[in-house]
């Protein structure tokens, strides 16, 4: 493991593997180094890249300065982009794909940007998120509630069903849930304006004009691959691309060639 620090004095904990042109992975919710995607994906990619895996500020291994600010994660990554020689590729997935939006916006050094599924609600095929989510969801964290905010946002933001959520509860990962529920504060900071079932507004990410892919599941529901579009759309240099027989929990072996290509060409 090695580590950067932040502009706030935040300790970032990071791995690489591999070898060629450095690739950082964003994480989703909930996800870290040692439970989440990120390291079947390095695994996927390391014969062509150096692939730097890291722990999201509050989750891991890394540090967490408050107040949260969706400035400092930019920061987070502002650094590992420093680490990493001052020139990177970019993944980010879910709430992770909404965190490199913003890093691609206003970092230097973001050579070529992929999101896969960023949880935006665009329109009307699925009801937006509650209004009060993120105040409810802050309330139970300060509150010390993880296990009550892990189901608020199972239920409030994923749509999961009530008795699913439930049966989640008994599973051996519940505790690894629950040990990083307090970033789920921060997910919401990322993603909750852009969960409204309005459009993107003019102007969102104005200075992400580098090649970019904005990646949908085949299987996902509908809102999740309008929104894939709309991202595209909004951006003045990106491809929109659907990953045949995939959804949210997408499989690092189906979507380690799509990187491979895009971050190659």
């Amino acid at each position: 493991m090695s580590t950067v620090t932040s502009t706030d004095g935040t300790i970032i904990a990071y791995e690489t593997l591999g070898s060629g042109p450095a690739l950082i992975l964003v994480d989703g919710a909930l996800c870290y180094r040692g439970f989440g995607p990120a390291l079947p994906l390095a695994e996927q990619l390391k014969d062509r890249f150096t692939v730097y895996a890291y722990d999201r500020r509050g989750r891991g291994e890394s540090g967490d300065t408050r107040p949260y600010a969706i400035e400092r994660e930019v920061e987070d990554l502002q650094a590992l982009i420093a680490a990493a020689g001052g020139s990177v590729l970019l993944y980010g997935i879910s709430s992770g794909g909404a965190l490199a939006l913003e890093a691609a916006n206003r970092c230097k050094g973001v050579a070529k940007l992929v999101v896969y599924e960023a949880p935006f609600i665009l329109d009307g095929t699925r009801k937006p998120v509650v209004s009060n989510y993120s105040s409810k969801l802050s309330a139970l964290v300060a509150a010390g509630r993880r296990g009550a905010a892990v189901k608020h946002f199972m239920r409030a933001a994923v749509g999961i069903p009530a008795y699913a959520v439930f049966m989640m509860q008994f599973m051996p990962m519940w505790k690894k849930l629950q040990q990083v529920a307090p970033t789920l504060v921060y997910d919401a900071a990322l993603t909750a304006s852009l969960q409204t079932g309005k459009p993107i507004p003019a102007g969102q990410w104005n200075a992400v004009t580098m090649p970019a892919k904005i990646i949908a599941g085949g299987k996902s529901d509908a809102w999740m691959r309008n929104a894939q579009k709309a991202i595209a759309a909004a951006l003045p240099n990106a491809r929109h691309a659907v990953l045949d027989g995939q959804n949210h929990m997408v499989k690092p072996e189906a979507l380690a060639p799509v990187l491979a290509e895009f971050f190659a060409a």
